[in-house]
Order: C-alpha cells, then structure tokens, then sequence
C-alpha cells in the first residue's frame, strides 16, 4: 500500500505510464494480470496508484508490452522502487498539508521545473526573510513555531536547485518585481538573490511586462514538470488559497504547456529580466 494509506504522486505516475504501455501494446488488463500472476483487480489498482508495483513486476510488464527504451524501462524501475521512499519532508509531515507534500515529491524527481508567478516570488527563488513574509501574510493565525518549519522546508527545496538536480525556468509578472522597490531590507535582498540565481546555469529567471496583462490573465500560478532526459511536461500542480491540485491527464497538461510557451514568447529574455532588476533594486 502507497504510504499513509493513499495514492502518491509517484505510484500515480507509475500507473498511469504502465497503463499507457499496455494500451500502446494492444492488451487488456488481464493480459497484464497473467504475466505477472495476480488478480486482474490487482492491476487496475496498480493501473490507479493505488497499490504499490514492485521492480519485478514493472520489468515484466514491460517485456509483455515490448517496452525497449533502455531509459524508460529504468525510470518506472527506479519509480517502482521509490514510489514508498520517504523523502526528507516527511520529517514535516505533523506540520504539512499532503497535497504540499505532492507538490515537493514532484520538485524532488523532475529534471525540469517551469513556474509561472503573477502575484509572489517563486517559492525556489525566495529568501528565508521574503518566505517569512509571505508565509505570515493571510486571514489565520500561523504560530511562530510552524512559520519557521516552513521557512526551513523552502531552504531544503532550494537545494535541487542549487546542486544542479533540475534545470528552473521561472516567469513571474513584473508587479511581483515591482512591489519589491521600497527599499526594506527584506525586499533588496530578494532582489538581489533573483539577480544571482538567474545567473546560474539551470536557472532562468524571465519577468513578464506589467503591460502584458492578457497573457498574465490566461492563468493563476501553476508549476510545469517533466522527469525523463526529454522536456516533456508530465505534471502540472495548480495553487489556490484552499490547496495545490494535480493536473495529470494528457488534454490539460497540453493547455498549460501552450499557455507557459504563451508566457514565455511574452517575457522579456533573461538579459532584459536581470536589467529590470536592476533598475527596481534601490
């Protein structure tokens, strides 16, 4: 069983890939069922995320399918093994909602990560004093104790990024920048700190005009990720106030490629963004 009795994201992706492969083959579930010798409901729930898939029963199912790419055949292996895997956030867990616990699994496998920010500095981008600032703004009351377990989660998934572990496209619509001018400390040092990580390698950092308001108006803040070698987006989390949802079907990941694609013909490039930084940093 997924840990903590529910579907994970990753025995969700692991499913869903699965699923897809024996469609593309041309069988049925209970053409899967007798290769791997379970019970046909077995595999609908393995088909689901519901029930965990070992590394023997993948590499089977793959042979069945004549799945031959030596790189996907790999990946669902190696999703097979750490769909359970406790990551470092499950120290917070007392403390984290699961739907940001999915938000942080998918951070923690992508090789690719693209944000589209209309309204705040991208939580990979933020200052620990800018994170604070944000986390104890809103209508409830937030303890001094859980402002800064938070903060700390934020430090801890700024590291994918700072090793190098996924290449970060971020786009955040120029007021974002903008409210940054005041002069506070706390603002000039996010500023700075958008400046320096946009000169990172995997990083790049692209502001959207304020006068591109139609194209900021497609769509509420949204992250894009893609977990193989190839850009290919595969998941897309969604934030409102109540929650983070998961997008993963294949129609409403299409829309949110072709509005981020939209976002970025929009934005000025990144040499244009760090000028424009520049001129807000006091």
């Amino acid at each position: 069983m997924p840990a903590a009795g529910r579907p994970t994201v990753r025995s969700r992706r692991l499913g869903s890939a699965l699923k897809r492969h024996r469609e593309a083959a041309g069988l049925d579930q209970a053409a899967a069922a007798e290769a791997i010798m379970k019970a046909v409901s077995k595999v609908s729930r393995m088909e689901s995320g519901q029930v965990s898939t070992s590394a023997l029963e993948v590499r089977t199912l793959l042979d069945l399918y004549q799945v031959a790419d030596p790189d996907e055949r790999e990946r669902l292996v190696q999703w097979a093994r750490s769909s359970n895997q406790r990551g470092w956030w499950f120290d917070y867990q007392e403390t984290m909602r699961p739907d940001y616990a999915d938000h942080i699994t998918l951070e923690a496998d992508a090789t690719y990560i693209r944000s589209w920010e209309p309204s705040l500095i991208p939580g990979l981008l933020q200052t620990p004093e800018y994170a604070e600032s944000v986390i104890t703004t809103g209508p409830t009351f937030v303890d001094s104790e859980w402002v800064a377990a938070m903060v700390k989660v934020r430090q801890e998934r700024q590291r994918r990024i700072e090793e190098g572990g996924a290449d970060f496209t971020a786009i955040i619509w120029e007021p974002a920048v903008a409210a940054l001018s005041d002069g506070s400390a706390v603002h000039v040092g996010q500023l700075e700190r958008l400046i320096e990580v946009g000169q990172r390698q995997n990083v790049t950092v692209q502001i959207l005009p304020t006068s591109a308001s139609k194209a900021a108006g497609m769509a509420g803040a949204f992250v894009a990720f893609s977990f193989g070698v190839e850009p290919r987006v595969e998941a897309v989390t969604v934030r409102n106030p109540a929650n983070t949802s998961v997008v993963e079907s294949p129609e409403d990941l299409a829309l949110y490629v072709n509005i981020f694609d939209q976002l970025r013909s929009a934005a000025m490039s990144p040499e244009e963004s760090a000028q424009r930084l520049r001129e807000i940093l006091p």
